[in-house]
């Protein structure tokens, strides 16, 4: 039974189930829902098993949408009532789309959006259970196949039928700058969030019609190099902008998974404003 509940694991972490049909799965395999959670617990995935009971009041699914070249995978999150939301896409780290960011996702959800986290991945099959390997995929993708991706994305959810037809992007990382490159190449994109990402290039800050939030941490010099050009830049530019920088931290405090990197006060301060920038640009 544990081997079969292993593999059930490893093939909803990397998006081969959704999340229905792997509860499904796993309570036929185990006889009853209470013997899965406790078994997810045994079995080591005892975040899945709060995930899970976390989300009653959402429904999350992985999903593909269309791109040039093919289709792109994602997590899909909204809240259970059938209405139209503001949308967001979440963009992952350099590791392509593991558990916290999907759980990042969910939470967007929880805050009343309809909300994408991509799989940067897909072209190559989809994100690995092996962080190491998925960051390696990742390199593999030439970066105009990363932009051209996550940009669809925002025409998937501007015309999706839980959508008010409007779309932010936030992202960590690697997927802050994704983000950056997101509103330089989708005009239509309302709100930009990112997290210490690169910063697009003088030249491509013009063409961003969306509204800027930017968060920084303070000990990660080399993405804050960037800031000071690119905060002229949009002064220059006219494009309504804010930038924070966070005292006392360093590169992906977000990271609620990374003890070493993770700075709660200032994961939560800068959630709750990212949030609130959305709910007024999106609404």
């Amino acid at each position: 039974m544990k081997m079969n509940v292993d593999k059930l694991v490893t093939d909803y972490r990397t998006g081969s189930l959704g999340r229905r049909e792997f509860m499904k799965k796993l309570v036929l395999v185990t006889g009853g829902t209470a013997a899965a959670f406790s078994l997810l617990q045994a079995s080591g995935a005892g975040d899945i098993a709060d995930q899970l009971m976390q989300d009653a009041d959402i429904i999350s699914e992985f999903i593909t949408y269309p791109v040039e070249d093919g289709e792109m995978k994602g997590l899909l999150s909204h809240p259970k009532e059938k209405k139209k939301y503001p949308a967001v896409i979440v963009i992952h780290e350099n590791r392509g789309l593991v558990p916290h960011i999907q759980d990042v996702n969910r939470r967007m959800a929880k805050e009343g959006f309809l909300a994408l986290a991509p799989d940067g991945n897909s072209p190559l099959g989809g994100t690995p259970e092996d962080q190491n390997q998925g960051m390696t995929m990742l390199r593999e993708i030439p970066g105009e196949t990363h932009t051209k991706n996550f940009v669809a994305a925002v025409k998937y959810l501007q015309t999706h039928p839980l959508s008010n037809g409007k779309v932010g992007c936030t992202g960590f990382c690697w997927g802050g700058a994704m983000t950056n490159q997101v509103a330089v190449n989708a005009p239509e994109l309302k709100a930009a969030v990112p997290y210490y990402g690169s910063v697009p290039t003088d030249e491509d800050v013009p063409k961003i019609k969306a509204a800027v939030m930017a968060h920084y941490a303070e000990n990660d010099q080399r993405i804050n190099a960037g800031i000071e050009g690119f905060r002229e830049a949009m002064k220059k530019a006219g494009i309504e902008h804010q930038i924070f920088m966070y005292p006392g931290t360093g590169h992906a405090f977000n990271n609620d998974t990374n003890p070493g990197r993770y700075n709660e006060e200032a994961a939560k301060l800068a959630w709750e404003r990212t949030v609130n920038f959305f709910k007024d640009k999106l609404k």
